[in-house]
This record gives structure tokens, C-alpha cells and sequence, in this order.
């Protein structure tokens, strides 16, 4: 397999998007100029059926190692999904049985394939860690537990913050960087590549591969997507773009970003090149409308995501149900269960419940036929339009 030492290259995979590296960075620029196939990996919880954007963040890094040549793992978490990786949490995560790792987990290689290639002659390795760590004894887990001290465990912010305000904290929520720790070790890799909320347990692989195995493993963090306001994009925060979205809903969320977004977007989310970047951020800077730039990013991105037919789709669509206000040609039919507004908005997906429904009535964002409703009693009737917001469309029948 040829290994690229193309100093530009590096470069970028060094610095796009990068938090940190360890030890340094000086460590793994020398390791990919010295031309060694490394080994490295990311894992990913199948705590959702749906791999998400922030997921696509650390994908897009491997894509970088692998265009060098380097080998590449991709780990799914099937046993510490079952856990739960406390990170950012102020409460326990719910467990999750096998059975609902398992259908969670069921598409994530065809959902990756989108950026990795699993195929020819420097595929993808597609792991679960449930093959060595479900095997394990109580005897095992006593002697890995042995290489950390509880001070150690308790520097992370979460437990702090807990502590703080006097939540529990569970003994397994210690044991979940141990395991990701033992990844490392037990697939021997030469670094892990994730983002900088898993820079706690990466750095534990870290530890576990000096003390198990005296060998320096490089871990890159990389800077989350986030808003304004310094929530990140996920699962959690309820603003997750999935890879399972529809052309049409992937282009029509990153339209909702703000503009603050923008440049982050097109860094972390997409393979256009930073001159590219840098003229849009100077466009902006001069006063250019950032609606332009923000249309071109969620092309880009659900280009990136989706594949070309999908970012056409998705730009069409918003061309004429958002910019020019007209209904979609192909809407969705439905026949409700009660031809009241509030049944039908349940019904439709467009609530999950009478009282968010009711909030979207009073908020205005309820239309019937393009009559905006304030009634929570309207009725409606076969051949009716109705639409939630800017985006979302239901033909009664």
C-alpha cells in the first residue's frame, strides 16, 4: 500500500477542524512524513439507528488518514452503548438492552460508506468492541480497573459538576473510559481520532497503551459544530442532522443555522478547500449576504452526506417551497384519525403530543389551506393543505 507524505496534505489533516493532538503535534507530523502505515480509529455508540453530522466531523478526518494510505477502524460501540458514555451529562444515561444496540447499529456501514470507502485496496475495517469486551472476566476488568486511581476518574468536568450539585454518580459510568481504553489496546492501534468531548477517554486509551503495551498512541481531538450559543449539534441537544434525512430536511436545517455557523459549517462538514473558505469568510467580512453562503453550504454539506442527486433534490426543493412559497408538487397524503387540526398535526408527525400542537397553533405556524389558524377546534376536511412552518406539508384524503 503507497503511503502519501505530501507535506500539503498533512498539513491540512493536522489543522482543519483540529482541536488538539497528543503528545503534540510535531509527534504525529513526524510519524505521517516518516511514510509508516499507521493504524487508527474512531468509535461510535449505536445509542440512535442514524449516524449523525457531528459523527461526519471525526469521518471526515479518517477520510483524510485514509487518502494517505492509512488503515482505518471503525469501531462500533455495541457493548458501551449498552453503558452509556457519561460525557457532558448531568444525569445517568438510560441503558440500553443488546436488542436495541444491535437495530440501532443495523445501517451504519452504508450510512458511513457516504464518506469511507470500504472497499479496494486500503478498506475500512468495520469492528464491534462487544468481541473482547463482553468476554471479559470479573478478574479481567479488577486488573485494567487497577491502572487508574479515582482522583483520575474524578477530574472530568461532568463528575465535577455532579459532585457539585449533589447528583449520583454510578460506579459503571467509571468504567466507560476503561473499556474505551482497552479498545486501544486490544486492536494495538497506533491513535484515535474523535471529538474534543471524548478527549477524557481517548486519553485513557493513551494511558492503558503506555502502561500495557510502552507504546506512544496519538489521539486528535477535534472541534465540535456548534450554534451560537455553544450548544453542539446531536442527538441530545434535539438539532441533530442525520445521514438518514431526506435530501430535502438535511438542506432545509442547515438553511436554519445562523450565520455564525457558516464558516464553522463549510470547516468541519464539507472537503471544500480553505482558499475557497477563506474567500467566503472575506465575503462576509465585507458584507456579503450571508443567506448566499449559507445556501452553498447546505448544498455542500448534503452533497457531502447524501451524494450529488440528493444536494440537487434538496436545493430545488427549498427553491420552491421556501423562496418561492409554493406547495410542494409531491405532498403527502394522509387520512386522519379525527378531522380535527390538533389529530391532524399529531397524525401527520408534526407534533407528538395535543400540547405541542396547541403551541404551534399559538405560535402561527398553522396554516389550512394557506389561511393561518388560531383555533384549536378548526376542523378540516378531504382535499385540505396543510402546513407546519416554512417546510412541512400534508394533503387530507
Amino acid at each position: 500500500m503507497h503511503i502519501s507524505t505530501d507535506q500539503q496534505k498533512i498539513e491540512a489533516l493536522l489543522t482543519r477542524g483540529v482541536e488538539n493532538v497528543y503528545p503534540n503535534k510535531e509527534f504525529l507530523e513526524e510519524k505521517l512524513i516518516s511514510g509508516e502505515q499507521l493504524t487508527l480509529y474512531t468509535g461510535y455508540d449505536p445509542t440512535g439507528p442514524s449516524l449523525h453530522i457531528g459523527h461526519g466531523i471525526t469521518l471526515l478526518k479518517l477520510k483524510q488518514f485514509q487518502d494517505l494510505g492509512h488503515k482505518i477502524i471503525m469501531l462500533v460501540g455495541d457493548f458501551t452503548g449498552m453503558i452509556g458514555d457519561p460525557t457532558d451529562k448531568s444525569a445517568v444515561r438510560q441503558k440500553l438492552t443488546r436488542e436495541e444496540i444491535i437495530e440501532n447499529c443495523k445501517t451504519y456501514k452504508e450510512q458511513a460508506a457516504h464518506i469511507l470507502d470500504f472497499s479496494g485496496e486500503n478498506p475500512v475495517e468495520l469492528k464491534y468492541n462487544g468481541e473482547w469486551l463482553a468476554k471479559m472476566s470479573f478478574a479481567d476488568v479488577i486488573e485494567l480497573s487497577s491502572n487508574f486511581t479515582v482522583q483520575r476518574l474524578l477530574e472530568r468536568d461532568m463528575f465535577q459538576k455532579r459532585i457539585e450539585e449533589e447528583k449520583p454518580i454510578y460506579l459503571h459510568e467509571f468504567l466507560y473510559p476503561l473499556m474505551q481504553g482497552y479498545d486501544a489496546v486490544v486492536m494495538d492501534v497506533d491513535g484515535q481520532v474523535g471529538g474534543n468531548d471524548q478527549t477524557f477517554n481517548m486519553l485513557a486509551g493513551r494511558t492503558l497503551m503506555k502502561q500495557m503495551k510502552q507504546k506512544e498512541q496519538f489521539v486528535l481531538s477535534m472541534t465540535l459544530l456548534a450554534d451560537d450559543s455553544g450548544k453542539k449539534m446531536g442527538k441530545t441537544e434535539g438539532n441533530m442532522i442525520a445521514f438518514t434525512d431526506v435530501p430535502e430536511d438535511m438542506f432545509g436545517k442547515v438553511m436554519r443555522w445562523t450565520d455564525g455557523m457558516i464558516i464553522p459549517g463549510f470547516t468541519l462538514c464539507t472537503t471544500i478547500n480553505e482558499e475557497k473558505i477563506t474567500e467566503i469568510r472575506d465575503a462576509l467580512a465585507s458584507g456579503s449576504n450571508p443567506r448566499d453562503h449559507k445556501l452553498a453550504l447546505a448544498y455542500a454539506i448534503t452533497q457531502t452526506f447524501l451524494g450529488d442527486d440528493a444536494a440537487e433534490k434538496g436545493k430545488a426543493h427549498f427553491a420552491q417551497v421556501i423562496q418561492s412559497k409554493d406547495v410542494p408538487e409531491n405532498i403527502t397524503e394522509i387520512t386522519p384519525s379525527v378531522y380535527d387540526i390538533i389529530t391532524v398535526l399529531i397524525d401527520a408527525g408534526f407534533a407528538t403530543s395535543k400540547s405541542e400542537a396547541k403551541r404551534h397553533i399559538d405560535g402561527g405556524g398553522v396554516k389550512i389551506n394557506d389561511e393561518k389558524i388560531s383555533n384549536f377546534d378548526a376542523q378540516v376536511k378531504s382535499g385540505d393543505i396543510i402546513q407546519k412552518g416554512k417546510r412541512f406539508f400534508v394533503k387530507i384524503v
